[in-house]
């Protein structure tokens, strides 16, 4: 594990985070780091605290203990504001395409001209041009997580939080959406995703945090983790091995 490094510009961490339930312990990561270029993706079998995790850094859920830091200042409101998650089952609201779009580009101000404008490229990047008028609650379940994705991106994010968001998708739209990802990373937005699939941690993923327990118990660069694993559990994971 590296040491923290507070004065890293956009550098995502975790000190020290406990979270416990009923007597249970589900997360205990002491320090986690996540400060270089491209995709984070964080892998581990179920109830490994991938999503916890998540959530935790994300402000969602506050810990018994530690604390996140973004930029080595505590995780406020401010730094929440720059941040954006999609969910494994996007919520979208009653409305068309455009119109959930729309409704988060009038929350950051934008006149009806510049809104219009920002809709069209956004319907762009997401390939859904043809279904502006459509209602949201309609799309197939690839359009959905684009169009939920789309609307976090319109946000101008510095980190996007990502949950599982291509798990009950087909190739064609996992493709689709792997695609708007890497877009994303390239142009600046940190990316933090949890994904239970190793091959698509082998596209995506610069580094990769290997959870088990509630635990990180290895993080480092993708190519590191995925061809050359330090411990066990991450072997048995990667091998395919029913780890609990």
């Amino acid at each position: 594990m590296r040491d923290l490094m507070p004065d890293m510009p956009n550098c995502l961490q975790a000190d020290g985070l406990r979270v416990e339930r009923n007597g249970k312990l589900l997360l205990d990561v002491p320090q986690l780091m996540m400060d270089g270029p491209g995709p984070t993706l964080i892998l581990g079998p179920n109830g490994a605290g991938k999503s916890l995790l998540l959530r935790c850094l994300h402000g969602l859920i506050k810990a018994d203990a530690g604390q996140v830091l973004q930029d080595g200042g505590v995780l406020n409101a401010a730094h929440k504001a720059r941040q954006a998650m999609v969910f494994q089952q996007p919520v979208l609201l009653r409305r068309s395409v455009s119109a959930n779009l729309d409704f988060v580009l009038k929350r950051l101000g934008l006149g009806r001209a510049a809104r219009k404008n920002r809709i069209q490229e956004l319907l762009a990047e997401g390939g859904l041009e043809t279904k502006a008028r459509q209602s949201a609650r309609s799309l197939s379940g690839g359009e959905a997580q684009r169009l939920a994705i789309l609307r976090a991106l319109a946000l101008g994010p510095e980190t996007l939080f990502l949950d599982e968001p291509t798990s009950a998708l087909d190739p064609a739209a996992t493709q689709m959406i792997e695609a708007m990802i890497l877009r994303a990373s390239a142009r600046g937005v940190r990316i933090v995703m949890v994904t239970h699939d190793v091959g698509q941690a082998r596209r995506l993923a610069a580094d990769i945090v290997m959870m088990q327990g509630g635990r990180v118990v290895e993080h480092g660069a993708a190519k590191q983790v995925l061809e050359a694993p330090q411990c066990q559990a991450s072997r048995q994971y990667l091998a395919g091995w029913l780890v609990t």
